[in-house]
């Protein structure tokens, strides 16, 4: 079994690697959002990115760095399939799938201005936000040295595997294809 995690600012287009992942590697999906949606649901009404930041980091100080990664990653071991799973933001949800051995890292990004303008067309529920607030919400899980808090950016420096998702979809797509063919070599 194969895993890919992914990782990257936010908005920057991990949705469609890991659907690229599905649908022309036959990946299953598993979802970090999904996870803390469920998660959420038992605890609060409102769902919107602040409470699923809120939900992520009690998770982490509750049950350790590792906790949601390590649920997710059971989950996908008994299907025995090959998975994808989305989205990273803890260095120790890095650490703790890294120690598996059969897991690669992938990190994307794209400016910040591309990023904003995508999600104003993707129009998710947690997609209304304006400018200021996109930036505000980033620059609060870039960085953050607390095991039980996001750190995009030194999760991003982790990664095996980087992606520049300032171009079309087809150019993104091309550069997972060349990664999934080194990928296959080594396995």
């Amino acid at each position: 079994m194969l895993v890919i995690w992914i990782t990257g600012t936010l908005w920057s287009g991990k949705w469609s690697i890991m659907d690229y992942l599905i649908h022309n590697y036959w990946f299953t999906h598993f979802s970090f959002r999904v996870f803390l949606v469920e998660k959420m649901k038992q605890k609060w009404r409102e769902i919107n990115r602040d409470m699923m930041k809120k939900m992520a980091d009690s998770l982490r100080e509750k049950f350790g760095p590792g906790y949601a990664a390590e649920e997710l990653y059971e989950q996908a071991k008994a299907g025995w399939q090959n998975a994808v799973l989305e989205s990273i933001r803890a260095v120790g949800e890095v650490t703790s799938l890294k120690a598996k051995g059969n897991f690669y890292l992938f990190a994307v990004d794209a400016d910040p201005s591309v990023r904003y303008d995508r999600i104003r067309l993707r129009n998710n529920e947690t997609d209304h936000v304006s400018y200021d607030k996109f930036i505000s919400d980033e620059q609060r899980e870039f960085a953050n040295e607390d095991p039980t808090q996001g750190n995009i950016q030194k999760c991003m420096q982790l990664a095996d595997f980087h992606f520049d998702n300032n171009g079309t979809l087809e150019q993104l797509q091309q550069q997972v294809d060349e990664v999934m063919n080194r990928i296959k070599k080594k396995w």
